[in-house]
């Protein structure tokens, strides 16, 4: 004979499930902030226009802040904030958060046509990577470059580029290619650190083999945008021992 239950048993069953649930739908709605935790989609392609679409609404925001700050300063007209203000204005200019226009390079990077594949024997030897992006971006800098630009966005001293999937990801922003890369200053110093660049090199030696595409261009009114991504440092810190 099958052994009875106690109706208290399957009272205080029922009360330790229904907590446990409780438990999960709180944490859940906890980490999710009120979002998906499984966006429509899923795919990575969605995610990151998403991504890009929120940077885009932040970066707004931000812009329009800080020309409600500007305003509410001008109103001022202290002398001590005037010198405040040309100080910032001169940190600004440093840190790439101003317009800058001036003659300079464009360089576009390319992938390798579809006719190349029989030449390669490793399909990644026929795009361009993000190491291949960083060393034009550094030698543009090395070459005294007063701003740079990808895909028309303000490089900084803490951009950062990295691949996903087939596309290029710029402070939090994805781009496809071509990838056009702009630097303004003075062209000859700027074509020189191209030559004496080893990054530079080894992206000449994959167009000569692989058909990677290269074009370099002198240009006498590129604009560097003023950049409006994030300031502020973020880094891994070694935890205190308890």
């Amino acid at each position: 004979m099958a052994r009875s239950v106690r109706p208290g048993a399957w009272r205080v069953g029922a009360l330790c499930v229904s907590v446990v649930a409780g438990y999960a739908f709180v944490s859940s709605a906890v980490t999710s902030r009120g979002s998906d935790l499984r966006p429509a989609g899923g795919d990575i392609a969605t995610l990151l226009q998403d991504r890009a679409r929120e940077v885009e609404l932040k970066r707004s925001s931000a812009s329009s802040l800080e020309e409600q700050i500007a305003g509410l300063s001008a109103a001022v007209g202290a002398p001590e904030l005037d010198q405040l203000l040309a100080s910032g204005d001169l940190a600004a200019t440093q840190a790439g958060v101003t317009e800058v226009e001036g003659s300079g390079l464009r360089i576009t990077l390319t992938d390798a046509p579809r006719t190349a594949d029989a030449s390669a024997t490793d399909p990644n030897q026929l795009v361009v990577h993000q190491q291949d992006i960083q060393g034009f971006v550094n030698a543009m800098w090395a070459g005294g470059a007063r701003a740079v630009t990808l895909q028309g966005q303000r490089l900084v001293s803490t951009s950062g580029i990295k691949c996903v999937g087939s596309t290029v990801v710029v402070d939090g922003v994805p781009y496809s290619p071509p990838y056009v890369i702009e630097a303004i200053g003075t062209t000859s110093r700027l074509q020189n650190a191209l030559d004496e660049s080893s990054q530079v090199e080894v992206y000449r030696e994959y167009v000569r083999k692989f058909g990677l595409g290269l074009q370099t261009e002198v240009d006498g009114t590129i604009t560097a945008p003023t950049y409006t991504g994030q300031v502020d440092l973020r880094h891994a810190t070694v935890p205190s021992p308890s």
